[in-house]
Order: structure tokens, then sequence, then C-alpha cells
């Protein structure tokens, strides 16, 4: 007989949205508007530990917009995110996600957290492409949805000057 597992949060979560859907709620809808709907309807409470996990992406999303300027002129983000392993008090495996300013950060570190945010990069282009060729395999009729992954101009298009910079007299 199989065993019956609790679901995970983030299953609940998607029940409740999909409650909101078959109460006749308005659909598009925000996801402020379902939690809205789910706290004032008793399906949603915040348990101490969501709070605090709240806070911490809080607090990631506000570090990732601290930006500063280096002396070659630069926008650049100061503070990155790298992940580590370490040991708990009772001996198993735990991952960290400490943060750091690239300013003072290790070479190791930073490392890390470029490798860190180029995979996910590669994870969001790969689930694009996913997403993308589902939409165009599904809907034949219409003409495909093109898909270009190569960024390379994009970056070179972006990394121009956004004013004019005018010439210098000689």
């Amino acid at each position: 007989m199989p065993e019956l597992c609790a679901k995970t949060y983030n299953e609940q979560l998607r029940e409740i949205a999909e409650l909101y859907r078959n109460s006749g709620q308005p659909w598009p809808a925000t996801a402020r508007e379902i939690a809205l709907w789910a706290i004032n309807n008793g399906h949603y409470r915040a348990h101490h530990a969501k709070i605090i996990a709240k806070a911490a992406e809080e607090f990631a999303s506000a570090m990732r917009e601290d930006y500063y300027t280096d002396p070659q002129g630069r926008r650049v983000r100061a503070l990155h995110v790298a992940r580590f392993g370490s040991r708990s008090q009772d001996g198993s495996r735990v991952q960290k996600m400490l943060w750091d300013d690239i300013r003072t950060a290790p070479r190791d570190f930073m490392e890390r957290a470029f490798q860190l945010r180029r995979r996910q990069i590669v994870g969001d282009c790969k689930q694009l492409k996913t997403d993308v060729d589902s939409f165009n395999d599904n809907h034949r009729d219409e003409k495909p949805i093109q898909l270009l992954l190569d960024f390379a101009d994009d970056v070179a298009e972006a990394s121009q000057p956004t004013e004019y910079q005018p010439r210098k007299p000689r």
C-alpha cells in the first residue's frame, strides 16, 4: 500500500489559488488579490517561520538593489550571495546563503556568487525555452514564437552609454 505524504507548502498554496479561481473571483488576478482573499476567507495564516522567511526574502530583495559606482564609472551591484555547505549541531549537512560586499569579499566568495547567478540565468533560460516550445507545439495553427538565447548583442547594446557624450574640442 502506498504511503500517504503530506502536501508540500507550495502544493497547499496552489490549492488555495485554485479555490480562489473556483470561487468566482476575478481572473486573471494578482498574487496580492489571491493572498488577500485567502487571508480574509481563513485559508491562509502566517506562521512565525513564514514571517521570518518573508522578512529574509525582503532583506535579500533590498540587498540585491544596493548599487555603487566603481572607479571606472560603472554601476555595480554591491552585495552578492553565495551558497555554502556546513554541518548543523546534529551533524547533518545544511546549506547557507551568505551575503558579502563585492568591495571587500574574497575572490573565492565572488567566484561562487557569480557561478550561482550564472546557474540561475541558465535555469531561467532552460525553463523559458521549455515554455516557448510547449506553446508553439500546442498552438500549431499560429505563427511560432521565436526565441533567441544568445544575449551577446543585447549585453553589448545595454552596455552602451545612455547619454550623449559630446567630443571635447581639440
